[in-house]
């Protein structure tokens, strides 16, 4: 059966004071082998005060970072066409674990968490779309 390796790396989306909080972002396992057609679950969480975002990146063969979704205020934001899953709570227990459900050979790659902040008080709030009658808001 064809085996498949994920690498898993954490970054942190925001510099403060130009010192990076990387090392207030852990991601585990660091690397995971398993067959085609199984579950791969990697967990990330942090230890960074009033953060309450975590978002899910995938490297392409480009270099170039996909990103798959992220989790606020307990609920998932998944990407069109993306086929993985997360649960946790990056607000509450600073925990996100993403799932992929059934590995192929398009699941290899490297993943990365980061971890940020979002003032908006309703998921609604954050998104990367607008309409052109859309007015312009201060989040």
């Amino acid at each position: 059966p064809a085996m498949f390796l994920l690498c898993c790396i954490s970054l942190q989306a925001l510099l403060v004071s130009g010192a990076s909080l990387g090392d207030q972002v852990r991601q585990t396992p660091l690397n995971i082998v398993e067959n085609r057609g199984e579950a791969a679950r990697i967990s990330c969480s942090h230890s960074i005060q009033n953060y309450n975002v975590i978002l899910w990146y995938k490297r392409l063969e480009d270099k170039q970072l996909q990103l798959l979704g992220y989790r606020f205020l307990g609920e998932s934001f998944l990407e069109p066409g993306v086929d993985v899953k997360m649960e946790g709570s990056a607000d509450r227990d600073q925990t996100c674990t993403l799932m992929i459900k059934e590995l192929n050979e398009s699941s290899s790659g490297v993943y990365f968490c980061a971890a940020s902040y979002h003032s908006a008080a309703q998921p609604r709030l954050i998104s990367t779309k607008t309409s052109p009658s859309a007015e312009p808001s201060n989040l």
